[in-house]
């Protein structure tokens, strides 16, 4: 088990303490940003749009640098794209949050309907084919309840969705450490 766990774990035995603050501080985060899901959703457009503007930029540098290429023309141009597409984002992030929202929308209610779809045809073969059922079915519930209460949930979905992920990243960040914790301990106890 010692080599199993040196093999998953390797130098995070030694360093699970700092996994273990990185797990806190998610939580943290995340648990804030309940209580500021307006600033999350403004923060994490922002930081898209950002991305979004430098990966154009260095996508044009390196459209100019690559001489003789065939197809520079489009390389530049899908690089003017990303740069317009950041900017835009950039000027108007609330716009981009509820535009940004209702596409998520529709992919959930997408989501929601394949899995329906796919847990009527393995109904027959998969024991727990409801489970398909009721995860398509929440989805679609999910997906509704954003659409009926857009454009306003435009202005807090996004945000909602990064507290949840940042709560859940940090506990199971913290498991990590704790799990590395312990197999350095066995590894301290069988040296």
């Amino acid at each position: 088990m010692t080599a199993i766990q040196g093999a998953v774990f390797g130098e995070v035995k030694k360093n699970w303490g700092w996994l273990l603050a990185l797990g806190i501080a998610s939580i943290v985060l995340g648990t804030l940003g309940f209580y500021m899901t307006f600033a999350f959703t403004l923060t994490s457009v922002l930081l898209f749009g950002v991305l979004l503007l430098l990966g154009g930029v260095f996508q044009l540098v390196h459209a100019i640098t690559c001489q003789g290429w065939k197809s520079i023309l489009w390389h530049v141009l899908i690089a003017l794209l990303y740069v317009a597409a950041g900017i835009d984002i950039i000027v108007d992030p609330i716009r981009a949050s509820s535009v940004l929202t209702l596409i998520l929308a529709g992919i959930l209610i997408a989501v929601g309907v394949s899995r329906i779809v796919i847990s009527l045809q393995l109904r027959a073969a998969v024991n727990g084919w409801y489970w398909s059922l009721l995860s398509g079915l929440i989805s679609i519930l999910l997906g509704g309840m954003i659409v009926a209460q857009w454009p306003a949930s435009g202005l807090w979905v996004i945000g909602l969705f990064v507290a949840i992920e940042l709560v859940f990243s940090g506990w199971s960040t913290i498991f990590v450490a704790l799990a590395a914790r312990k197999a350095a301990r066995q590894e301290t106890l069988t040296a």
